[in-house]
């Protein structure tokens, strides 16, 4: 295989040529071609060829794309495993990083179309009325950058890194340029290869660098741009620090690795479930991907009188782990990634080894092999360099504490991790030690034997939780499903008159002049509807028998009801209708009752009772098309269906708003569309 790179449309296989060598056996497997690439040209294409390309498509549109490249590569996965193996990873690491990335590309499409507009760009939350009389609003939307977004990534995760990355990047209408790590780099370049060939990312979309050092590509970025880096701390910091980036305000995420702690609450004792759960989850943070993940346990505190035990019970799980390739099924920790990783976990070792004492030492094998390693420090809240320095593989350090107050304090040391996590059965020691140490964590797990079985566990990040730390930890956030699109757009805060800004962005904004249908839209196919078409329905007088009908049907006879004296008394001064009943009789109103292409109601947001309403009063519905989003037909499906959100607004006889709320309707297309696969 030769590792090339994809930069204008074209590959680039001229170049200095390096080995890249298998991590097991230490042969050749790749031949790694570094160009000298024309970064300028590269960015861009990226915004001239790229960008353009994606915006024209919604943000559901591009969703589905990356639905549709997880499932092309969801098909490939087998020749991916056979590749990740020469990276020192089982086929348990290879999961993680294989069908885990492909798993969040899915996770991220799925809740960008779930919680985003099917728009160019999103429109978020609701309106803010700023004038007295409401004809001057104001509108937050989210926008596509015309930048291009520059995704590092870090050689443990060469498909999870690039896929976590690009996903969101290109939903939210970046054009993404792609530079993982040399180590590893040919398990990335053949799922880019294949995200090439599948042809369902529009052109200029994605560019590939297969370079060491990516020459003068950060002094062509600028405010419209983004980096995200995954990596150590110290490179980050460089990175971060260009003078480009600086000068231009480049959007600069940063997720490096740090000094994650796994604390035992000193209410666990032996005996408990508890301690075999947190036994179990230390021992395998240490043995999976050899240790080598941002997000592995590099800290466990422990109660000063269950050291003894955890030792002891660390070190039988240990001596079961079998080490060798990852091509034997047997074998449950690879190598670490090469050589030189192997030689930069020893040297960290022997750093470490100045401050704290070695209880287990399992096996060194040859060449990029690692046994694990325990070690304890006596006097964690004294010795700094066991919060500082990490040694990236198999190994952790034991911290005893006395008191609760002192494992918090031990945790925070570190100034900033990607994930915490605590092993306890009593929720009182929970919510002390998760709100003192919040602020310190970009994550924070808390198992008990009630919630173990479904765990996760302490070091996988989850596409629709959000991934990243303070301090040490870059102070990035990457994931959290669809915030992840938000983090690459821009947010902008538009104002204007209502039926402007309805106009803008595509969606109906309170207070905007509406367009009277002159057919019933529940009569209307999900495209012959238009965002702020409207209908206004007959009206109905409420009697007092309704509201006495309504208590003895559902029950409700509470006071304000049903009771006069009682009614006299509170705040209504009388008899009030049922606010259900209310919300109930406008259904009656504005229903068309045959058979249509509205298929069925299927939710309700954000009701409001605004006023009250009494017998005798005469109510009145407006229905508003609010908002579209189509939907993609499945083989269980019928037929073809959007969904379809209305605003009803429900007045009295003084024209007097009663009620407000939105319902949710799934309305038959007429058309097949691409995403109908």
């Amino acid at each position: 295989m030769l590792v090339t790179s994809y930069c204008c449309g074209k590959w680039i296989k001229n170049g200095s040529e390096t080995e890249l060598k298998s991590a097991v056996t230490g042969k050749k497997v790749a031949e790694y071609a570094e160009a000298e690439l024309d970064y300028k040209a590269m960015c861009d294409y990226a915004r001239e060829v790229g960008g353009p390309s994606i915006r024209e498509l919604t943000i559901h549109e591009r969703a589905f794309k990356i639905k549709f490249l997880a499932q092309y590569l969801l098909e490939r996965k087998e020749k991916y495993y056979e590749i990740s193996a020469h990276t020192g990873a089982t086929r348990r690491d290879s999961w993680i990083d294989i069908e885990g990335g492909i798993i969040t590309a899915f996770g991220i499409s799925s809740q960008a179309r779930r919680n985003l507009s099917d728009l160019p760009w999103h429109v978020e939350g609701d309106e803010v009325t700023l004038s007295r009389k409401g004809t001057f609003t104001g509108q937050h939307i989210c926008v596509p950058r015309r930048g291009v977004s520059v995704q590092i990534n870090a050689f443990n995760f060469p498909v999870w890194g690039m896929l976590e990355k690009l996903a969101p990047a290109f939903i939210a209408g970046l054009p993404s340029i792609i530079k993982p790590s040399p180590l590893g780099s040919y398990l990335a370049f053949e799922v880019f290869r294949d995200i090439i060939e599948s042809e369902i990312l529009p052109e200029g979309s994605v560019q590939f660098i297969a370079a060491n050092i990516p020459g003068d590509l950060f002094d062509h970025l600028n405010s419209q741009d983004s980096v995200a880096f995954t990596g150590s701390a110290e490179t980050g910091r460089k990175l971060k620090s260009h003078p480009n980036i600086l000068a231009n305000s480049v959007h600069f995420n940063m997720e490096a690795d740090s000094l994650n702690c796994s604390i035992l609450g000193d209410d666990v004792t032996p005996d408990m479930e508890e301690f075999d759960l947190f036994v179990k989850e230390v021992a395998g943070e240490m043995t999976v991907k050899s240790g080598q993940k941002c997000t592995a346990i590099r800290r466990t505190i422990v109660p000063n009188d269950r050291v003894d035990d955890v030792i002891e019970a660390l070190k039988i799980r240990l001596e079961k782990t079998t080490i060798g390739s990852p091509f034997d099924e047997d074998t449950r920790m690879g190598p670490l990634a090469s050589e030189l990783q192997a030689e930069r976990f020893s040297e960290q070792i022997q750093k470490l080894s100045v401050v704290t004492e070695s209880v287990y030492a399992g096996k060194h094998l040859k060449g990029a092999y690692a046994g694990a390693q325990l070690l304890i420090c006596h006097k964690p809240l004294t010795v700094d360099e066991v919060h500082k320095v990490e040694a990236f593989g198999p190994l952790i350090t034991i911290m005893p504490y006395n008191t609760t107050e002192e494992a918090i304090e031990i945790a925070n040391k570190a100034d900033g991790s990607l994930v915490g996590s605590l092993f306890t059965a009593d929720d009182n020691i929970a919510v002390q030690i998760v709100m003192e140490c919040a602020p310190y964590h970009g994550r924070f797990m808390v198992i008990n034997r009630h919630s173990a079985g479904e765990s996760t566990g302490h070091g996988a990040p989850i596409a629709s939780l959000v991934h990243g730390g303070p301090g040490r930890a870059g102070g990035g956030e990457e994931l959290g499903g669809y915030r992840a699109v938000l983090h690459n757009m821009q947010r902008v805060a538009l104002q204007g008159s209502p039926a402007t800004l309805r106009n803008i962005t595509g969606q109906h904004i309170k207070g905007a002049s509406t367009a009277e249908a002159t057919t019933h839209p529940f009569k209307k196919y999900f495209e012959e509807l238009t965002v702020g078409e409207a209908l206004t329905t007959e009206k109905r007088t409420v009697t007092d028998k309704d509201v006495q009908d309504f208590a003895d049907l559902t029950g409700d006879h509470f006071y304000a009801h049903t009771n006069s004296e009682a009614a006299e008394r509170s705040m209504f001064g009388k008899i009030v209708a049922h606010g259900y009943f209310v919300l109930s009789a406008t259904a009656g109103l504005f229903v068309y009752p045959d058979e249509g292409p509205v298929l069925l109601n299927y939710g309700l947001e954000d009701l409001r009772f605004t006023a009250p309403v009494y017998p005798g009063d005469t109510i009145q519905a407006k229905l508003i098309v609010k908002r579209k989003t189509r939907r993609q037909k499945r083989e269980t499906d019928k037929e073809p269906y959007g969904m379809v959100w209305f605003a009803v607004e429900v007045t009295n006889q003084n024209k007097e708003l009663v009620a407000e709320y939105t319902i949710l309707t799934l309305v038959k297309r007429k058309e097949k569309l691409d995403i109908d696969r």
